[in-house]
């Protein structure tokens, strides 16, 4: 069975290419241009989501908050893409919960290993 893996990213180019890189290793990807439609699809229980931070409308910082307060989707792991690279902004993310913060441009293995990672499937 393949794992869930729910890709809420609203540059274009990087979530195709990322959902096609996810594809070749093997994951159902789904697939969010913002936050609004990323929380939508967690109807369809993810085993991981992947977030960029930055989005109009609802930002990452909030989808992650939203799925806090729902006992089925709290312990979803999550993974922050992002641009911002400064520590003042990965303390935030600490701060919240989040243990994986990924600075875009990451390379592939990056984003793989931490996939692993989260889903224990080293």
């Amino acid at each position: 069975m393949k794992n869930k893996v729910l890709l809420i990213e609203d540059n274009q180019d990087i979530r195709e290419n990322a959902a096609e890189l996810l594809e070749l290793y093997g994951f159902e990807v789904l697939v969010a241009d913002c936050g609004e439609a990323g929380l939508n699809l967690t109807d369809l229980h993810p085993d991981l989501i992947i977030s960029d931070v930055v989005m109009p409308g609802i930002s990452g910082y909030d989808v992650f908050n939203q799925l806090q307060e729902d006992s089925l989707k709290k312990n979803i792991p999550f993974i922050f893409t992002t641009a911002l690279s400064e520590k003042r902004d990965q303390d935030i993310a600490k701060v919240m919960g989040i243990q994986n913060y990924l600075i875009k441009p990451y390379d592939e293995a990056e984003l793989i290993n931490c996939i692993r990672k989260c889903l224990d499937i080293i």
